[in-house]
């Protein structure tokens, strides 16, 4: 599995410590191929986060988390709550062993300070926070400053200005590691996903478009289920009954109850709905249909009961999601360009 190695320096604010788990995490747990390891790193001389809210931290790796790291796997550099000094020797040392290694280095806002007092920078283009990037030129005159704090390419050093605790340059990485399509799909479940609460679901919150934490489909399911829940999602147009669920399944509908709670986390018309409202999350996306359209094709009847329904499993409307989506849409593919994979 992959690592995603997250050095701490002293001071690094709250948000860019979180913000690759959620990023990476949030990559790993709705795709069943992609699969990311995030590991915090202490610096040394480490205490807390900085500023606005301080935070103290016990990070389960120190420096020798990056020692092991081989060409597969990533280290992230994020920023700092003040204007960045010299990072200690030791840091230096770690990141520059990273590279010799093949690893890929990725630094954000004032992290990029931090990866050009290595030298790894020079004769290389990098970009930091805007406010940040006149100083940087000043201080590192051999690397070629992108004024504009958009995400920087060049060799395996990955920078970036570091917005929301960096979640431009994590997208960029999931990009390039699996596809415009799974980053896309990463970002929408980031920003979008709003949690609903659901009575009949165990552990309380239940994500819109899936069982409890992901999407439906999101982890390997029981044998016994698997040919149902495929047979089941490709007839979401039709009127299904517990008894013709049970029926495929070979099961009573107790019986099929208890699977599908035990597999799922779900009741079998729960776990139907979610699918329902997922596909409509799909065709919204993906095109132009009428919500009543839309409505057909996932089973879920008239534009009302779509509208319900969906409202109620992602806290907005049909029409809005489409708007905002298109809309992160737009904004990452504004952001360069970065392989399809």
């Amino acid at each position: 599995m992959p690592v995603i190695a997250v050095v701490l320096l002293d001071g690094v604010p709250g948000h860019h410590v979180t913000t690759p788990a959620v990023c990476f995490g949030t990559a790993d747990r709705c795709h069943p191929r992609v699969s990311y390891e995030v590991r915090l790193c202490a610096a040394p001389g480490f205490r807390s986060t900085g500023g606005p809210a301080a935070f103290g931290l016990a990070a389960p790796w120190g420096l020798d988390g990056l020692a092991e790291l081989t060409e597969a796997d990533t280290v992230l550099v994020p920023g700092q709550a003040v204007r960045p000094g010299d990072p200690p020797p030791e840091v230096v040392g770690a990141l520059r062993a990273a590279a010799a290694r093949g690893c890929r280095i990725g630094a954000f806002g004032s992290g990029t300070f931090t990866l050009a007092a290595t030298g790894l920078l020079d004769g290389r283009r990098a970009s930091t926070a805007r406010g940040l990037a006149a100083e940087l030129a000043r201080r590192h005159p051999r690397t070629e400053v992108d004024p504009d704090g958009a995400v920087v390419a060049d060799g395996p050093f990955h920078t970036a200005a570091g917005v929301l605790g960096g979640v431009d340059l994590c997208l960029r990485l999931i990009t390039v590691d699996h596809g415009v399509a799974v980053a896309v799909e990463t970002e929408r479940q980031v920003f979008l996903e709003l949690y609903a609460e659901d009575a009949e679901a165990p552990g309380g919150p239940v994500g819109p478009s899936g069982a409890p934490g992901g999407p439906v489909g999101a982890s390997p399911v029981g044998d016994g289920l698997g040919p149902t829940l495929g047979w089941l999602e490709a007839r979401l147009d039709r009127p299904l009954t517990l008894e013709d669920i049970a029926g495929h399944a070979g099961l009573t509908v107790r019986a099929l109850s208890r699977r599908f709670r035990a597999e799922t986390g779900l009741p079998p018309l729960q776990y139907l709905l979610r699918v329902r409202i997922q596909r409509a999350q799909r065709l919204l996306e993906r095109g132009d249909e009428p919500v009543a359209r839309i409505a057909a094709r996932t089973g879920l009847g008239t534009p009302a009961n779509l509208r319900h329904h969906f409202q109620r499993h992602t806290g907005t409307t049909p029409s809005i999601y489409r708007a905002a989506f298109r809309s992160l849409v737009a904004s990452l593919a504004g952001s360069g360009d970065a392989p399809a994979g």
